[in-house]
């Protein structure tokens, strides 16, 4: 940052920027917590019929383990774009209007939760349900290790419920996936050839009223070679809403590719299995009783209205902190039990 010129090229700079703050996040509370245990040392048999000063030590040991906790979760997140911020999609799974209600449930949890993170969250894409709900959803969050944290909401969620749309009162069960892939920087090592792009614009869609769209505004770009589709709407202005649909579509064509390497790695290695897109890793039961679980950590809860308001992270911090082997274990005997 000293460097003369580092000034001029405002965009670098922000990024720098950036990682300094990432890097100062790690190594600053790192640092506390070795200077609180050498100061909490020096206490250590000054008395030992003190109650106030074992009070005193005891409290700080608590605050300790809390604040080491913490940077044991923050060592989990050094994957590459673990700092990204991330492009949640939601999809309604079969089922009609109550899958579709379903999604609409686990988006505004996402919302809930990214509130609650103090991150930004914004609408890309939406397409809403015939009856009620969505169909399916983009998510932009823009925040701390957004990606670093929610890249284990990805696979398929489960609910049992009494559905609201049934007349008989009968019991469902609902799913809908939710896809998550880091968002990446234009210079990102991924090349895109425009002749190899069908781009067709259309009219933002919307279940009415005076926010939906009267012009040609939504974009859609397609690739070709591989089939994967990028839209956006969020914007009045096609340019903007091209230019947000090629930041989907590179997060999207980076995470095929980050996909290939690791099945081609997993192959090498053996029988070593990887959780797919598909599987299902968490189960939502309000009916005939409250609990929500995850298959790969074995993280569990009855407080399910909590966690349908947003507060997930329980369930973050346990897929983190579970070894990917373990997972892939409860995973296979989930699906044995089903």
């Amino acid at each position: 940052m000293s460097q003369e010129g580092f000034w001029e090229h405002q965009e670098q700079a922000n990024k720098v920027m950036q990682e300094l703050k990432g890097l100062k996040n790690i190594v600053e509370p790192f640092a506390e917590c070795v200077k609180r245990v050498s100061d909490a040392k020096e206490f250590l048999g000054l008395d030992e019929d003190d109650e106030a000063l074992n009070e005193q030590l005891a409290d700080e040991a608590a605050l300790l383990k809390a604040k080491i906790d913490d940077l044991e979760l923050q060592a989990h997140l050094s994957g590459p774009f673990d700092g990204a911020n991330a492009l949640l999609s939601i999809n309604a799974g079969a089922g009609g209007t109550e899958s579709c209600d379903w999604a609409s449930m686990l988006m505004r949890m996402y919302i809930r939760h990214a509130d609650l993170k103090n991150y930004k969250c914004e609408t890309i894409d939406i397409l809403h349900g015939d009856e009620a709900g969505i169909k399916n959803v983009t998510l932009r969050i823009e925040g701390d290790k957004a990606y670093g944290y929610l890249k284990s909401e990805k696979g398929v969620h489960r609910l049992v419920r009494i559905s609201p749309f049934d007349a008989n009162k009968r019991r469902h069960t609902s799913f809908a996936s939710v896809e998550v892939i880091p968002e990446v920087e234009d210079d990102t090592d991924i090349e895109i050839n425009p002749a190899e792009l069908r781009i067709d614009v259309f009219r933002a869609s919307g279940p009415g009223g005076q926010s939906v769209n009267t012009t040609d505004s939504a974009v859609r770009v397609t690739h070709l070679p591989t089939g994967i589709v990028a839209q956006s709407q969020k914007e009045r202005s096609q340019l903007q809403n091209k230019a947000q649909a090629m930041k989907v579509l590179r997060a999207r064509l980076l995470a095929v590719k980050t996909q290939q390497q690791e099945e081609v790695m997993n192959k090498e290695a053996g029988d070593k299995q990887k959780i797919e897109w598909g599987s299902q890793i968490r189960s939502y039961v309000l009916h005939p009783y409250l609990m929500v679980k995850d298959h790969r950590s074995g993280v569990e809860t009855g407080n399910a209205q909590k966690v349908l308001d947003g507060e997930i992270d329980l369930f973050i911090e346990g897929f983190l902190k579970t070894k990917p082997e373990d997972r892939d274990k409860r995973l296979k005997e989930r699906q044995q039990e089903l």
